[in-house]
This record gives structure tokens, C-alpha cells and sequence, in this order.
């Protein structure tokens, strides 16, 4: 099985880049890499970048004939044409492959609580505050929060403890050649003439 994704013109590939791009299109963009790894063959085109496939491939060259740029985008599956204008939902495009979707546990609620916890890493109190917010809004539990918050810290935390227990070991008396390499230029192990060191 085939599908065949032809674009309208667009900045790149996929039309996923820069700072504001589309949200249809990232989110399409993850349904046809859902697609291939369930083993379903994907092509895409983009009528600024390959404009000879578009007009090589009859079904869309006819749709172009008929209704101009207004077709586009245009999805063809095993040379047919399954949706004009539209980018298609993970559930239509399952639907016409015969895949089953796995329900998603990535709820509102849970995508805030996941936003709180990124703002706990972040030190940013404006995203703590809002995404507290919108939490409250969907019912979220203070325990709930709670949670993720110190799930956060922790993970947090981790790489702080991490790199003070490197700095204890190499600040500790017992190695004594670490703290002359690093008060002496650049590792030198020994000081300059004359007892100096860096001359």
C-alpha cells in the first residue's frame, strides 16, 4: 500500500519549520511517520520543490485541471484520490489502511501537568502560574500537581547533586595535583621560573 501526499507550494518538505509553523502540519506530519512505521509506503510533494511529480501523476494532474491550487492538498492512495483540500486525521487515514490507534493516555489534563512540571525545571514562575491555571480550569487536583511537581524536582535535582559530587571529588585534598593543574595555566603541573605561575 501506497500514499501519496501532494502540497501546495511550501517553505521546506513538510511545511514544518521556523518559529510559527502550522500546528495541522506537524500534527500531519506525525500521522505519516505513524504510518511508515506501521509499514505503509509514503511519498510527498511539494508543488514549489517538485512540480514535475504533480504534473506526471495523471490523477492529480486532472484534480489541478479542474479545481487549480484549491485541490491541494491532495491525497492519493495506490493511484486514487482519497481526500482533496484537506489534510486527513490519524483516524481517517487508519481507517483507509485498515490499522487500529491505540487510544492516547495525553489528555488536556495531563498535558498540563507535564507543562507544570517543565516549568518547575525551567525556573519559569509565569508558566507555573498559568499552567496552574489552565489545570484548575480541567479539575486537576492539587495532589495531582503535587506530583508533578515533585517529580520535576527530583529530576531536577539529579544532575545538580551529579556535578557537586564531581566538583567535591576534584576539589578534595586528596588530589592535590587537580588543584595545582587548574591554578597553574592552562594544566601546566609545575609553576613558572622563578616560583610564578603564568610567567
Amino acid at each position: 500500500m501506497k500514499i501519496q501526499v501532494f502540497d501546495p507550494p511550501m517553505c521546506c518538505s513538510t511545511g514544518v519549520c521556523g518559529p510559527t509553523a502550522d500546528p495541522e502540519l506537524v500534527r500531519f506530519a506525525a500521522d505519516l511517520d505513524w504510518l511508515e512505521r506501521h509499514d505503509i509506503e509514503v511519498e510527498r510533494y511539494n508543488l514549489s520543490q517538485a512540480p514535475e511529480a504533480f504534473a506526471e501523476t495523471a490523477v492529480v494532474k486532472e484534480a489541478l485541471a479542474q479545481n487549480g491550487n484549491n485541490c491541494l492538498p491532495l491525497i492519493v492512495g495506490d493511484g486514487v484520490v482519497l481526500w482533496k483540500g484537506l489534510y486527513p486525521t490519524r483516524e481517517m487515514l487508519a481507517g483507509y489502511a485498515g490499522l487500529k490507534i491505540e487510544p492516547s493516555i495525553f489528555t488536556d489534563a495531563v498535558k498540563e501537568l507535564v507543562a507544570i512540571g517543565a516549568s518547575i525545571a525551567s525556573n519559569c514562575e509565569p508558566c507555573f502560574k498559568h499552567h496552574y491555571n489552565e489545570a484548575r480550569k480541567l479539575g486537576v487536583s492539587k495532589d495531582d500537581m503535587r506530583l508533578a511537581v515533585k517529580m520535576a524536582w527530583a529530576v531536577k535535582e539529579s544532575p545538580a547533586r551529579s556535578v557537586l559530587g564531581l566538583a567535591e571529588k576534584y576539589l578534595a585534598e586528596s588530589r592535590p595535583q587537580v588543584l595545582q593543574a587548574t591554578a597553574c595555566c592552562g594544566g601546566d603541573e609545575s609553576p613558572a621560573p622563578g616560583g610564578k605561575c603564568c610567567g
